[in-house]
């Protein structure tokens, strides 16, 4: 844990006054203090490319009355560079009053250890892993023409000091392992990733040459395919696979149920509330609260415990994912769902884990049940908007389903579609529930934070599938 005022010129007692000071005729707001750790290396073509570390420390002021929010941030911890902030939020809402609003819930569970996982693996144990990863790839398949492997690791310790002197404090480490390789045959090349992570050590992942299992898992994404063909183009139905997949509900659905959105009334979303928007059997809930994953917090970047938001259950929207400002605007209460990318960024309401939950069907019975259609295992990018729900997503692994049977692999398919019709045309719902393997990234505003998806196989009974065979 930092001592975020050691070897400063403020002590914790000024800074609390300052805080109070500034936001005594304010709604909201709160001096959020970060020191945060990261490292980044790199092997590929044969060698170690590239090895960074880097270190941060500041803070980020708010203060909010109404809807309007003043913020400024500094990567100096000093008392001129507080007051200067206190002074900047002050001018901002000089004409606007509010109540403070001095409620926040407190908790005793953590869902991760206060560990910093860069130190408790040394950086030529780390490049030897990678280079390991290399020559392992390399002798298993000679057709492979690229390896590259990657570490990142962080460790982030927040602060958070509220009017009145309230504190709360958090340790969050994050780590990732990614491998990439491309092979080629008979003048082809293709590629396979994967990757795992969460708020764990290196070693949790990577012990007894675990780190093997996301090589192979790569080299069999690669080879599936080498041996793809043009995936088909139309309407059809589409299976999606447990696990990782359901980053096509994070995109089109989950984005729709953040507050901001739907207080706005720009979401798809926005006026439906305790209304059927999904299939019966559709549950959908977005939690913090899991342990070691990567889209876990144990207090959100306001301070308020995360939890296990129900977002839609049995088909019913039940709930929006809230920060305080938009719980406090819509008359309901934080999710525990604010979160910012660090001490530079403002808070905005953001998914944690989303997940739909499983149901009763196998997926035999799904891929059985489709005549021609595609099975969709793995996605990449894709793109969505909010206001309509409507996305277009790309599969990185997919395979024809031709008379209730999984048939060949295919390349180049993407799903079309809108959020809100998708939910509705979910026939069967998995009974094999998978999280996704710790590496998701996501986007708002032009701030990156970690979060993680979840959900069993699906049927959808109805998609327009891009393809290149027609």
């Amino acid at each position: 844990m930092s001592n975020f005022f050691k070897n400063t010129d403020i002590s914790k007692n000024i800074a609390d006054e300052i805080v109070s000071e500034t936001l005594n005729s304010c709604d909201d707001g709160e001096l959020y203090l970060e020191d945060s750790k990261a490292e980044s290396i790199l092997l590929d073509d044969n060698k170690i490319k590239s090895s960074s570390y880097a270190t941060d420390l500041g803070f980020g002021f708010r203060a909010i009355s109404g809807e309007v929010v003043a913020y400024s941030h500094s990567n100096e911890i000093s008392k001129d560079s507080l007051k200067k902030s206190s002074d900047n939020l002050k001018a901002t809402l000089k004409s606007i009053k509010g109540t403070y609003n001095h409620s926040i819930p407190k908790t005793n569970k953590k869902f991760y250890e206060d560990i910093n996982p860069i130190e408790q693996k040394d950086l030529n144990s780390k490049i030897e892993i990678l280079n390991n990863v290399n020559n392992y790839i390399r002798s298993k398949n000679p057709n492979t023409k690229q390896v590259t492997a990657s570490f990142s690791g962080e460790q982030k310790s927040i602060e958070i000091i509220r009017a009145g002197g309230e504190t709360l404090n958090d340790v969050r480490p994050l780590i990732r392992f990614n491998v990439s390789v491309m092979l080629e045959k008979n003048g082809r090349k293709e590629s396979g990733v994967y990757g795992i992570g969460g708020r764990q050590s290196y070693d949790t992942y990577l012990k007894d040459n675990n780190w093997k299992n996301v090589c192979d898992e790569a080299l069999r994404i690669a080879s599936v395919n080498l041996e793809s063909k043009p995936a088909p183009a139309g309407e059809m139905p589409v299976v999606l696979g447990p696990g990782w997949p359901a980053i096509l509900i994070h995109e089109a659905i989950g984005h729709g149920l953040e507050g901001d959105f739907n207080r706005k009334k720009t979401s798809a979303f926005h006026n439906l509330m305790g209304e059927k928007v999904a299939s019966e059997g559709v549950t959908i809930v977005d939690d913090g609260t899991i342990d070691n994953r990567r889209g876990s917090l144990t207090i959100d970047d306001e301070g308020t415990p995360t939890e296990k938001t129900v977002l839609i259950e049995n088909g019913i929207l039940k709930n929006y994912m809230q920060d305080r400002l938009n719980a406090r605007l819509m008359n309901t209460k934080s999710t525990g769902s604010g979160r910012r990318e660090s001490y530079k960024h403002v808070v905005l309401p953001r998914m944690r884990n989303t997940m739909m939950l499983s149901g009763k069907n196998t997926q035999d019975e799904m891929i059985s049940s489709v005549k021609k259609g595609i099975f969709a295992v793995s996605f990449g990018g894709g793109q969505v908007d909010i206001t309509s729900g409507k996305f277009v997503f790309n599969c990185t692994e997919a395979y024809e389903i031709v008379d209730g049977k999984i048939g060949s692999p295919i390349k180049g398919a993407t799903l079309i579609g809108d959020g809100p019709s998708i939910l509705r045309k979910v026939s069967m719902v998995g009974n094999d529930m998978m999280l996704d393997p710790g590496i998701g990234t996501c986007g708002k505003a032009g701030q990156g934070v970690p979060v993680g998806v979840a959900q069993p196989s699906i049927l959808i009974d109805q998609m327009t599938v891009g393809g290149t065979q027609l």
